[in-house]
């Protein structure tokens, strides 16, 4: 496979442009900046000889009522030879919200370069990917190489929050642009210490809101108190029995449906690179839930939990209030992983908090809604197309990658595999250091360089799998 001809300057410089646009999904007066985002992505594939398309996949309504377009999702195609296989790529170039008084050391919208790394908003989730990718094919087209392997993209502006439009256009356009696709590549996660890895796995998440309301208005705690059963006190108490103080979760049900720990599983997780010291010295904390890497890792990537996220309607401005909140909503989320079910988990959760809030005997009243049922994806990690990256890696880092799952959602893999029936492989550059979604995200000049390299190298490989 070709080396990078594609000097690192040109790679930063596009970076940077790409950095400076504010493609902010969850600001809708940033809108336009998004548009721009989409229209600079499809003019780049353009430029490098992609067949490109803008589907547009309509509108998002606000919560005032009314309704935005959604930024267009990009498509291109590089080659059509049908006696090679497809591969498509996923990536997305919205951002999180960044400001520069949230913490950052620099401008979040301008790319700086220190020590090596590239620091700016969407650095590593999930721009510096998108163009390592892109920058894959205009290796090949600058060498004059043909492409091992057909190569499609589909880019999304909306996967910050929550992807809108992209599940319809995808059932939309199963038997056109998916048709001939063999393999579906995404880049959009991080390795979980130096050494790389591929994913083969991600939990899903329910989400809930648990809504306890008593009187028709707040009251006053002088006046009142001690004559009412009060709302926060039953919505504490309830809460308090989704999880133990060890971690157990005490939902019927919920436990018993986790697929079993096999001995091979255990092994896998035993192998991987992980310092459970410098985790717990990132985070701040001096215990965690596990003192050993297995039982930690597969608390965080294989079992679910419980997270108690906040409470609407409390008093929680700085200061004294003597109130009685009159109505008080908790949200809570519960991490899914193989074999639980949303679906199962609504009527387990349901059904259990009601039964405790009857032991309450209070008049107040339970309403408990799911408003997120996000499914978890698991690939097998001995299929040809992770051995292809395994190639790949060893060809590039000359290292054998660790194989690990990841804690969070990332809900389109699991859409592409029920839609499209295609095997998935997640394939990360980024650094377990980036600082996705948080102050100061990066990626390394490294990374971002050697990323590319490993993409082109992943290629070949795939261009060389058997044929099944």
């Amino acid at each position: 496979s070709p080396s990078s001809c594609h000097s690192c300057s040109d790679s930063v410089q596009t970076l940077r442009q790409w950095i400076a646009v504010e493609s902010d999904s969850s600001d809708v007066t940033k809108r336009s900046d998004l548009h721009r985002m989409m229209d600079m992505t499809a003019e780049k594939l353009r430029l490098i000889g992609g067949s490109v398309e803008m589907v547009d996949v309509g509108t998002q309504t606000l919560p005032n009522g009314s309704s935005i377009a959604l930024p267009k999702v990009v498509t291109a195609r590089f080659g059509e030879d049908p006696s090679k296989r497809t591969v498509c790529v996923y990536g997305h170039v919205d951002v999180q919200p960044a400001k520069k008084e949230d913490g950052w050391a620099t401008d979040p919208y301008e790319l700086t370069d220190i020590d090596g790394n590239l620091y700016g908003r969407g650095a590593s989730d999930n721009k510096a990917p998108v163009l390592a990718w892109i920058h894959t094919v205009e290796v090949y087209k600058a060498l004059n190489i043909d492409l091992p392997v057909n190569v499609k993209f589909i880019i999304e502006g909306m996967e910050e929050t929550g992807s809108n439009g992209l599940d319809d256009m995808i059932v939309a356009q199963k038997d056109s642009f998916f048709s001939d696709v063999d393999y579906i590549i995404i880049s959009d996660c991080v390795w979980l210490s130096k050494r790389p890895a591929l994913t083969y796995g991600t939990r899903g998440n329910c989400y809930f809101f648990a809504e306890v309301e008593g009187p028709k208005k707040d009251l006053h705690s002088g006046v009142y108190g001690g004559t009412v059963m009060e709302p926060m006190t039953d919505l504490i108490g309830i809460l308090d029995k989704l999880i133990s103080p060890s971690g157990k979760i005490l939902i019927p049900g919920i436990r018993e449906a986790v697929a079993h720990l096999s001995d091979e599983e255990w092994k896998m997780y035993q192998d991987i690179e992980f310092d459970l010291e410098s985790y717990k010295r990132e985070i701040g904390l001096s215990q965690l839930m596990y003192s050993n890497k297995v039982d930690l890792l597969a608390h965080r990537w294989r079992h679910p939990t419980v997270s108690i996220h906040g409470i609407e309607g409390a008093f929680s401005s700085p200061g004294t209030k003597t109130v009685i909140p009159a109505k008080v909503i908790a949200k809570f989320s519960i991490r899914q992983v193989p074999n639980m079910d949303p679906a199962m988990v609504e009527k387990q959760v349901t059904d259990y908090l009601h039964s405790v809030f009857a032991k309450r005997k209070s008049p107040n009243k339970l309403n408990v809604t799911m408003v997120i049922g996000a499914k978890p994806w698991l690939a097998d990690p001995k299929h040809p197309l992770y051995e292809a990256g395994k190639a790949a890696v060893k060809r590039v880092f000359a290292v054998e990658p660790d194989l690990i799952r990841e804690g969070g959602t990332i809900p389109i893999a699991r859409s592409f595999q029920d839609v499209t029936g295609k095997s998935i492989i997640m394939l990360p550059i980024g650094g377990f250091d980036d600082g996705l979604h948080s102050q100061n995200e990066k990626i390394s000049r490294y990374n971002y360089m050697e990323g590319t390299k490993l993409f082109i190298a992943f290629l070949h490989e795939v261009s060389q799998m058997e044929k099944h």
